[in-house]
């Protein structure tokens, strides 16, 4: 459009076609922010919805493991106190003097014979549940597992075998129920490629409820 035309225009013509323009520059702008906008809340919620799958995730997990341990340890209480009645058991079987035993006398006999097999069948319904006797005779100390009462000179064994189960221990999966009452060698070589473990001082307590 020529100079001139543009003159002849009306003063308001000009104007509106000015504002015109800058409503589409404007517009440009407008749009490109709303873009930026956008995208930057796209990105926010795709950060909080990763946030919210992991920690469901870890919710799943955290659950399952609890469910997991719930029907695993749940009886560790009652086993707990069973082991009490299995001991009570034992100690009544090895009371009874060997002339006794071998006396003949059927009643008698009978009566051994069904305490005896009282305390074999509560150890089977336990080990049904997950407990697990810990008779560690030869095996080599473990303080997880295993408590020291006593250690006993014996070069002809590695230092820290277990020589001696002065009351065996019960485990439930993962945990200990009771340790195994245990007595140690000592002076002889260490375990092959492995740092011996140190049984620690004795128990006095634990000797004496033993």
């Amino acid at each position: 459009m020529s100079d001139q035309a543009k003159d002849e225009r009306a003063p308001e013509e000009i104007e509106a076609s000015e504002a015109n323009a800058e409503r589409m520059e404007g517009g440009t702008d407008g749009d490109y922010e709303a873009l930026v906008r956008l995208l930057k809340e796209n990105e926010e919620l795709k950060d909080r919805a990763l946030r919210v799958a992991a920690e469901m995730e870890n919710l799943r997990r955290r659950t399952a493991r609890d469910v997991h341990d719930a029907r695993t340890y749940a009886v560790a209480n009652f086993a707990r106190d069973m082991l009490s009645v299995s001991d009570n058991l034992r100690r009544a079987l090895d009371a009874i003097p060997a002339e006794a035993k071998a006396s003949g006398d059927a009643g008698f006999k009978a009566l051994i014979e069904g305490v005896d097999l009282t305390e074999r069948a509560m150890l089977s319904a336990l080990e049904r549940h997950g407990v697990k006797k810990l008779a560690p005779e030869g095996e080599k100390f473990d303080p997880n597992f295993h408590q020291a009462m006593f250690e006993v000179p014996n070069p002809d064994v590695p230092a820290n075998t277990v020589v001696q189960v002065v009351q065996p221990g019960y485990s439930i999966g993962e945990r200990v129920l009771r340790p195994a009452m245990v007595g140690v060698a000592k002076g002889g070589p260490k375990f092959a490629a492995e740092a011996p473990v140190e049984p620690g001082p004795v128990n006095e307590q634990a000797e004496k409820d033993a």
